[in-house]
């Protein structure tokens, strides 16, 4: 089932103005998972700003090989959770256009109801994705907090907080989502792997803090 009410171009391809718009209007979507996953792109364009500013200078030549890998991935990032707002996006309306669906006989209910479904699981992949991204994003902002240029170090932190906001609350479109799956061996896989990446982002959160609190 695909949506007839997305928008007609990606997020991504809007102006900055267009998509505040598109967010402030009193429609369901987009909404909180799309604007998570779009913190993470921003996370992750800071992150290749930082590594970038680090690349090709003399003076950081033993962070040359890390920086560049850092940011090849982080430029892979942002173009996955700039894809990840559209798909949460889509996945809600989705969901919208199979409450939709017409529930007169048993044949309409079992259709509507594995419509249903089919859109939740979607509902919680989508977030889940985001989620998942913008962990490895704040593991990305803590190394170049920690070995990119000392100059853009406050940009590496911004990256961290944009980074830690979007995983936070992707796991939270994650969570309200899943009492909605008859799944129940699906659900306990999801819940365990959002707690971890919850876990273990706090701590890439806390170190990348640390990382350049300590280049000052």
């Amino acid at each position: 089932m695909t949506s007839q009410n997305a928008l007609t171009s990606s997020l991504s391809d809007l102006s900055v103005s267009a998509l505040l718009d598109a967010l402030a209007a009193a429609t369901p979507a987009p909404g909180g998972g799309s604007a998570a996953a779009l913190a993470g792109a921003l996370s992750a364009a800071l992150i290749a700003m930082v590594a970038g500013l680090t690349v090709g200078r003399p003076r950081y030549a033993d962070a040359q090989a890390e920086m560049a890998t850092v940011l090849a991935r982080a430029e892979a990032l942002r173009r996955a959770l700039a894809a990840g707002a559209d798909a949460d996006m889509n996945a809600y309306l989705d969901v919208m256009a199979a409450y939709r669906l017409p529930k007169e006989t048993d044949a309409q209910k079992a259709e509507r109801t594995a419509a249903l479904q089919a859109a939740m699981r979607r509902a919680v992949e989508a977030p889940l994705s985001v989620a998942q991204a913008c962990a490895e994003a704040l593991d990305l902002a803590g190394r170049t907090a920690a070995r990119g240029n000392p100059n853009a170090s406050s940009d590496a932190v911004v990256a961290a907080l944009l980074a830690h906001a979007g995983l936070q609350g992707a796991v939270r479109n994650v969570r309200i989502n899943l009492p909605n799956l008859n799944d129940a061996d699906f659900c306990q896989a999801v819940e365990q792997q959002a707690a971890q990446l919850l876990e273990d982002g706090a701590l890439a959160f806390a170190a990348a803090l640390a990382a350049a609190d300590a280049r000052r």
